[in-house]
């Protein structure tokens, strides 16, 4: 057999592993995680907002932290690190061969799996460091601001931060509009579910993607802000920038009203890991 045959029976075999049962059910596990972290996310921005928080942070670290005290946290801390593996997995089988549907093949679409895939590595390991003790869970806050730091110490870190801060903002955005416009429902086996589900599904994907897109437009801004003063206290982590809400003109009913639609956007996760085409 020549070499070209050997590598289109690789591509075969690798095509076909993507589209397995173990990858479908890496995505919808991962998708799971997901949910279970934003839900924890929203329940703490609520304590915040009514000020029963105990100074927990409203991020991934508070909700790890929170997961570790519960009964079998560690277990749970790996199943959430596991799940996180899987749907990097998944991401990376879509950059590579195409993701389902029609338009899956598109440039664009790989493109933006395989960004998803950098998004989900990072938290992955992160998870499973701090399920293994390596690291503690830290603070978003924190790590946005050294992240923020490092980068405007580089030639043009100016330039770096505003478009990455621009950038980030330009995807809240994004994420809000697609769900403002049901989106999500091409990816849906919708014939499986009933029409009580579907109307539950879409409040929860609505409000839950609107809030979601809302709080990363908004730390965007505060990268861009970062990038224009030149100051990298000015970045702002997820909780940061939840805790802004509740200092706007609204008082703590923002923050309310955003810490209800990431628990949604939490359960609305678990309505993918259910429903979603993958």
């Amino acid at each position: 057999m020549n070499a070209h045959a050997w590598t289109s029976r690789g591509r075969a075999m690798a095509h076909r592993a993507a589209r397995s049962s173990a990858v479908e059910t890496g995505a919808r596990w991962g998708l799971a995680a997901r949910g279970l972290i934003y839900l924890l996310i929203g329940v703490l921005a609520l304590q915040v907002a009514f000020g029963t928080g105990g100074g927990k942070e409203a991020d991934r670290g508070g909700a790890l932290e929170e997961m570790a005290t519960k009964p079998f946290g560690a277990a749970l801390l790996w199943a959430v690190g596991i799940g996180l593996v899987g749907m990097v997995v998944w991401r990376l089988s879509e950059a590579l061969f195409g993701a389902a549907g029609p338009d899956g093949q598109k440039p664009q679409k790989r493109a933006l799996s395989a960004a998803r895939c950098v998004f989900y590595g990072s938290a992955a390991y992160s998870v499973l460091a701090f399920a293994a003790g390596v690291e503690d869970a830290g603070s978003s806050d924190q790590q946005s601001r050294d992240v923020t730091a490092r980068a405007l110490e580089l030639p043009g870190g100016q330039w770096i931060v505003g478009v990455g801060g621009a950038g980030v903002a330009c995807a809240g955005v994004w994420i809000g509009v697609r769900a403002a416009l049901r989106k999500y429902r091409k990816h849906l086996r919708s014939a499986d579910m009933g029409r009580r589900t579907r109307r539950a599904v879409d409040v929860a994907g609505v409000s839950g993607g609107a809030a979601r897109g809302l709080v990363f437009a908004v730390a965007g801004g505060f990268a861009v802000r970062a990038a224009v003063t030149f100051d990298p206290s000015d970045a702002k982590g997820l909780d940061d920038t939840l805790r802004t809400f509740a200092a706007t003109g609204a008082g703590p009913w923002l923050l309310v009203a955003t810490a209800l639609g990431l628990v949604m956007f939490g359960l609305f996760s678990f309505s993918m890991a259910r429903w979603r085409r993958v």
